[in-house]
């Protein structure tokens, strides 16, 4: 089952697939945590489309951990 958030903004919406991607790689979010040493509040907020600015270091880093692009991550699509 995927897990995906999507949060409406302006004439589209944003999709987040973090949560996703991780269930399919089989890592927890607190393994990641510890691994990027990233704060788990920022994965949270990630996961959960909450977030309203991205640290473009946070996101490079959770993109190199993954193996993935950034759109794998987050993508926007106009409505």
């Amino acid at each position: 089952m995927e897990k995906i958030v999507k949060v409406k903004v302006g004439m589209g919406e944003f999709l987040f697939k973090l949560d996703d991607l991780l269930e399919k790689k089989n890592i927890s979010k607190n393994k990641m945590m510890r691994d990027t040493e990233t704060d788990f509040k920022v994965i949270q907020r990630i996961a959960t489309g909450t977030i309203t600015r991205i640290d473009i270091y946070v996101l490079a880093r959770i993109c190199d951990y993954l193996d993935c692009n950034l759109s794998d991550l987050i993508e926007y699509e106009r409505c």
